[in-house]
């Protein structure tokens, strides 16, 4: 298992390389590093289209940024569910 730590490392090196996409995918990939398997699939099946509403949504990037400390996912989840939200992609 990698850790948090080298994923930062890694990130930063790809900041500094130009790459800021790979730089904000490994910043986000340190943060779930401590996240359950399970609940890391949970999320994943939730930003499928239609299958989550914008609250259960919501209710994920809270849990993210308080019980696991994961700000940069829990932005990327709020930014997702205003995306989904503008293309009808929400469950109603």
């Amino acid at each position: 298992m990698i850790s948090s730590e080298t994923l930062v490392h890694q990130s930063d090196i790809a900041e500094r390389a130009g790459r800021r996409q790979l730089a904000e995918n490994l910043r986000r990939a340190a943060e779930l590093v401590q996240a359950p398997d399970e609940f890391i699939l949970q999320v994943y099946n939730a930003l499928r289209p239609r299958r989550s509403t914008a609250a259960e949504l919501a209710a994920y990037a809270l849990r993210l940024r308080e019980e696991f400390r994961a700000p940069h996912c829990a932005r990327w989840i709020e930014e997702a569910a205003v995306v989904y939200a503008g293309r009808h992609l929400l469950r109603s």
